[in-house]
């Protein structure tokens, strides 16, 4: 069994082509030998953004704070504290902040090993 606090975690920057002021804390995975998932916190300075991106793994997203924009295919949809979101497998999407303070969420992915095919 593992326990921890968030900010514990070292924030790093994420650096993949088109991430803009975008930090990720790997919480749990297999830095506490999580077999199965990886959750990742995520936080978006205001006027950041995910890249508009498709992965072959699904996730699943809870927002703790700020506000955002969910991009997608056919549009976008607002989001903000209490909102969940689940992405499909090989579904382009990107988070963005809308607002004027950090948006920040949750995501939980499969275990790197589930996520190759």
């Amino acid at each position: 069994m593992h326990v921890s606090r968030w900010e514990e975690v070292e924030g790093k920057p994420v650096t993949d082509p088109g991430a803009k002021g975008v930090s990720i804390r790997v919480l749990m995975g297999d830095n506490v030998g999580a077999p199965t998932f990886s959750m990742r916190h995520f936080e978006l300075s205001p006027g950041g953004s995910t890249p508009y991106h498709t992965h072959p793994w699904e996730h699943e997203v809870f927002v703790l704070s700020g506000k955002g924009n969910l991009l997608r295919k056919g549009g976008e949809t607002g989001i903000g504290p209490g909102s969940f979101v689940y992405v499909p497998p090989d579904e382009e999407h990107s988070f963005v902040n809308a607002g004027d303070a950090p948006f920040s969420f949750l995501c939980v992915i499969p275990a790197a090993k589930f996520c190759l095919r």
